[in-house]
């Protein structure tokens, strides 16, 4: 089975959560497309083929934006689609069709992207993630170089800087277990690709 992700960082999470809880989940092929339109453009290619398949991809600041580009794609190619997400992740059939997955990060609920995710794997009561948070926030305005909409990336990656061997990137800090991969949304994102893997 396959998963078309975004880009490298979604790769890298995905791979290492999956590869983390299941050697099993080995097998399972995460390709990064390179940026949301190729990927939307693969999804409207896969829908057509014969492969189950199953994408991941931000909400970034408008879920219901990002539900409909899937949706409305799915449609062209013959599926009935319900009008939401379903907050577990999605996991669509219909007949002579390939099964198809979606899940937008983080959760298929509300907006945000892949270290709104990944910051539901830091240990809970983590005494450095507030003050990751913290120092971020104290920058002042001016100093600032990076997008308000970047904040928690910043918030994350200082998080990360802080760690053992700093700077490990997101997926590998899953195996050096400075992120968790049992956090209760973990085990929401692994349940949908279990049901998309096993009709």
């Amino acid at each position: 089975m396959r998963l078309l992700v975004e880009g490298p960082d979604d790769k890298h999470v995905i791979s290492h959560l999956l590869r983390t809880r299941d050697p099993a989940f080995d097998s399972i092929n995460v390709s990064d497309q390179g940026g949301i339109e190729p990927l939307l453009e693969k999804l409207s290619v896969f829908l057509k083929g014969s492969e189950d398949f199953g994408i991941v991809l931000d909400a970034n600041d408008s879920i219901d934006r990002r539900w409909d580009a899937v949706r409305n794609r799915a449609i062209q190619a013959g599926y009935t689609v319900a009008t939401e997400p379903d907050p577990a992740g999605t996991v669509i059939t219909q007949n002579g069709r390939p099964r198809f997955g979606v899940w937008i990060m983080p959760d298929n609920r509300l907006p945000g992207m892949l270290e709104d995710f990944v910051q539901h794997l830091v240990p809970k009561n983590d005494e450095l993630w507030p003050m990751a948070d913290a120092v971020v926030k104290d920058i002042p305005e001016k100093q600032r170089r990076f997008k308000p909409a970047a904040r928690l990336k910043a918030v994350v990656h200082t998080w990360l800087a802080w760690q053992e061997q700093p700077g490990t990137p997101m997926g590998a800090a899953i195996n050096q277990r400075y992120l968790q991969n049992d956090s209760e949304l973990a085990d929401r994102f692994i349940a949908w690709v279990e049901r998309l893997r096993n009709p």
